[in-house]
């Protein structure tokens, strides 16, 4: 129904919007060097779109139902985050150099982004929440395609925004050594937090 997908669009908007792991990954990003900005946005939209086709084919259902493995997935991507965090207290941005390669390749950039997704348990439960209650049984379409037509919806509102927040990022710290590096420290800050968080949780 039109209601419920506007209504949708709205709340996933919403959630796009909010800063998370996966800001920071793509403010440190940009900071870092404007040409990683892309390989990082679609690594994280590939690992959404993983999640989304996990939750539709019920495979997240499964793992969240398990006390085990959901157990595992959180120590996993709080140590991720942690790890990630590190790394950028570790080597924060810096003057940019033209001469010199970006601090990383588009392939580690994109299966960073793949990783920060897939590892945060919070995106498989926020879809597990926002799917199934936007879906409606008595609509033309199933349930499942009901669920993918949202989820890439969601997917669309992520790029949107993740898109904004890196070339943004980009715009205002690449110019700027100073503010790049405190941003890439305050963002460090922001991976480990949201990783002990996790694990307190």
């Amino acid at each position: 129904e039109a209601t419920a997908v506007t209504a949708f669009c709205g709340v996933s908007l919403v959630f796009a919007l909010t800063p998370g792991a996966d800001w920071a990954y793509v403010i440190t990003t940009g900071g870092r060097d404007r040409r990683g900005v892309a390989p990082a946005v679609a690594g994280l939209l590939t690992g959404h779109l993983l999640a989304i086709a996990s939750v539709v084919v019920g495979v997240a259902t499964v793992i969240t139902s398990s006390p085990l493995a959901m157990t595992l997935l959180t120590l996993a991507g709080s140590c991720y985050l942690v790890w990630l965090g590190i790394a950028a207290l570790r080597r924060p941005a810096g003057p940019p150099r033209a001469p010199q390669p970006p601090s990383f390749g588009p392939g580690r950039g994109f299966a960073t982004g793949v990783g920060v997704s897939l590892l945060n348990p919070k995106v498989f439960l926020l879809l597990l929440a926002l799917l199934p209650q936007f879906a409606s049984p008595t609509a033309p379409w199933s349930l499942g395609q009901q669920m993918a037509t949202l989820g890439l919806i969601h997917l669309a509102n992520c790029a949107v925004v993740y898109v904004a927040v890196g070339v943004s990022a980009a715009a205002a710290l690449t110019t700027r050594p100073r503010a790049a590096r405190a941003v890439a420290v305050a963002s460090g800050v922001v991976m480990i937090g949201l990783g002990l968080t996790l694990i307190v949780e």
